[in-house]
């Protein structure tokens, strides 16, 4: 799978962003509609006691993906009410267009105690061409359970042959490294199947990506898409621990391939796309997403500082 790098297209420190929103475009998802291709992304504004919120922004583009045509400057979705799942924020937003409706798929976080954060799957609907979204209740519709107790999100949805399949990641741990630091999770990728989009069945606990670099491998954001009759996989990886400044342990990418859904061969030999030096996808390359338009395959990428320049785009280009 070579890769054909098309540029660094939307950096959020060169816009003016509503909610307060200061940096960060992460996790960028894509909506393709008949006249752009609307980008959604999450962008951070800082609260009264100085720490991060979470926002769903978007920005459309043409579907040359050359031009940007607009930056929403209203609320896309709200955070969720006091002590919900979603209380402090949406990363990411993956959305789905069946039967006539849009379904945005939420990864809400909130804060914690003993540890930073925990997270769980909600869903949202829009009737407006995903300019804005409503959730169908204030709780998740996939969430912590007896073997996966704490970090579900990151979902990923298609609806295949009749049936939803959801890709999206479960923490199988927490630890804290060094007596001076916080602790850090691990989490790895999951599958569940539902009939509606709304109820799921978790292959409960089966981690289906195999490690690359150990077992404290932190596995993000699958995003799948079918290729000549193979299904493929991109995501991101990381080591779990000293990985925010570290050179070589912060997120890179990684691939795997299936002819069943179920069964999959991990391959990151086959991803070609590189970060350049000294530039903005230098030291991590992160948070990917995969879609087709106008018969092309295109990924969606972030890269240093978990998005804080934004997004880049590349090509698949078959020799």
């Amino acid at each position: 799978m070579r890769w054909q790098k098309l540029g660094h297209i939307f950096n959020p420190t060169d816009h003016v962003l509503p909610h307060g929103c200061v940096h960060h475009a992460q996790s960028p998802q894509t909506l393709i509609l008949h006249d752009r291709v609307r980008i959604y992304f999450a962008s951070r504004s800082i609260d009264t006691n100085g720490k991060f919120l979470s926002h769903v922004l978007y920005v459309d583009f043409d579907h040359s993906m050359n031009k940007l045509l607009a930056i929403s400057d209203h609320e896309v979705i709200s955070l969720g009410g006091l002590g919900t799942f979603d209380e402090h924020g949406i990363f990411p937003l993956n959305v789905l267009q069946h039967n006539n409706q849009i379904y945005g798929y939420t990864c809400g976080w909130n804060r914690r105690v003993s540890v930073s954060v925990d997270t769980g799957i909600g869903l949202a609907i829009s009737s407006d061409e995903g300019r804005t979204f409503e959730r169908i209740g204030d709780g998740p519709i996939l969430t912590s359970s007896q073997n996966e107790p704490f970090l579900v999100g990151d979902a990923f949805v298609r609806y295949i042959q009749c049936t939803f399949h959801m890709w999206y990641i479960f923490g199988t741990g927490w630890k804290k490294y060094d007596s001076s630091t916080i602790p850090d999770r691990t989490y790895k990728i999951g599958h569940a199947t539902s009939l509606d989009g709304i109820n799921w069945v978790k292959e409960e606990s089966r981690q289906i990506i195999p490690d690359a670099i150990g077992a404290q491998e932190s596995q993000a954001l699958p995003t799948v898409i079918e290729i000549n009759n193979t299904w493929h996989m991109l995501f991101c990886f990381r080591e779990s621990f000293d990985f925010r400044t570290a050179n070589g342990r912060g997120y890179r990418l990684g691939h795997a391939y299936s002819e069943n859904l179920r069964d999959w061969t991990r391959d990151d030999t086959i991803l070609s796309l590189k970060g350049t030096d000294y530039s903005w996808d230098s030291d991590m390359q992160c948070y990917p997403h995969v879609f087709e338009l106008n018969n092309k395959i295109f990924l969606l990428y972030n890269g240093n500082s978990f998005g804080k320049y934004g997004f880049g785009l590349a090509c698949l280009v078959h020799d």
